[in-house]
């Protein structure tokens, strides 16, 4: 009987603590971003906003160079992650429908390409932008971008392909519709969950990168957030209202993608492992 109640109330437990560790320092860097002054350098810790104020908030937006940061991170952002999904689902199509010679070698050289920090090539890309008189510019930084999340967008996609049932193409190719038409009415409706996890993903690490932006772009006018944000919190020394603020800003972005394609992006990753 204990075991069996202790079984029952230890991962409902574990889950609740975990949750507590994830979830304290976001709440943290919003409520600060809402504190007063006087509340956020108290000696005594204010757990929650006592009068909730929104000038940290103005005083991130209005900062110099932030929409401009914001456009940038959007355009790298949605383009890097349009790109790597038209072309990700071309290819995991062919590897998972085709047979062809070097099949098992490219499967294999994108999981090596997932694996590999992506750091360690930030020497060789910087040469190859300056040599090519491309630097504080935002198309090898997306080029790049599109480079980095298309392993695991490809992967992903190829075992939700190959758990398409092949029937479905073939029923669609017998009543007409050719190989092109098969893909577009029948397949890629139900690649749905697929797409949605692959694509936070995408979001998630273009979003958030900086070593690559770090060294590329050194014109401020071809920056995006995250280095906008460490220049930031160095202009503005120790106002952590202002720089708590401007971390949610920076936040918020994810925060409601993962909220909106929470429930079909787990599902959509999960099948993409264990599937193909």
């Amino acid at each position: 009987m204990r075991r069996s109640l202790l079984g029952r109330v230890w991962p409902g437990a574990t889950a609740a603590v975990l949750f507590v560790v994830f979830a304290f320092p976001v709440y943290w860097m919003f409520a600060t971003a809402f504190k007063a002054n006087q509340d956020i350098v108290s000696d005594t810790p204010v757990w929650f906003p006592k009068a909730p104020t929104l000038d940290h908030f103005t005083k991130a937006v209005h900062a110099d160079g932030f929409w401009t940061f914001v456009g940038n991170s959007f355009t790298v952002t949605l383009i890097a992650v349009g790109l790597s999904l038209v072309i990700a689902l071309l290819a995991s199509f062919a590897v998972a429908r085709m047979r062809f010679k070097g099949r098992k070698s490219f499967i294999l050289v994108m999981m090596m390409a997932q694996m590999a920090p992506w750091e360690v090539m930030v020497i060789a890309y910087y040469m190859i932008v300056r040599d090519a008189e491309m630097l504080n510019s935002l198309v090898p930084l997306t080029a790049i971008y599109t480079v980095m999340v298309l392993p695991f967008t490809v992967l992903t996609l190829r075992g939700y392909v190959a758990a398409v049932p092949k029937e479905l193409e073939e029923s669609a190719m017998v009543d007409g519709c050719t190989r092109t038409q098969a893909f577009v009415r029948v397949i890629f409706p139900l690649l749905a969950p697929g797409l949605m996890a692959t694509s936070l993903f995408g979001f998630i690490t273009v979003w958030n990168e900086f070593p690559m932006v770090l060294i590329l772009n050194k014109d401020p006018g071809s920056q995006t957030l995250p280095l906008w944000l460490t220049g930031f919190r160095s202009t503005f020394g120790d106002d952590w209202g202002a720089t708590m603020a401007a971390s949610s800003l920076f936040a918020v972005p994810i925060l409601v993608l993962f909220v909106i394609l929470q429930r079909k992006a787990v599902g959509g990753l999960t099948s993409g492992a264990v599937k193909g």
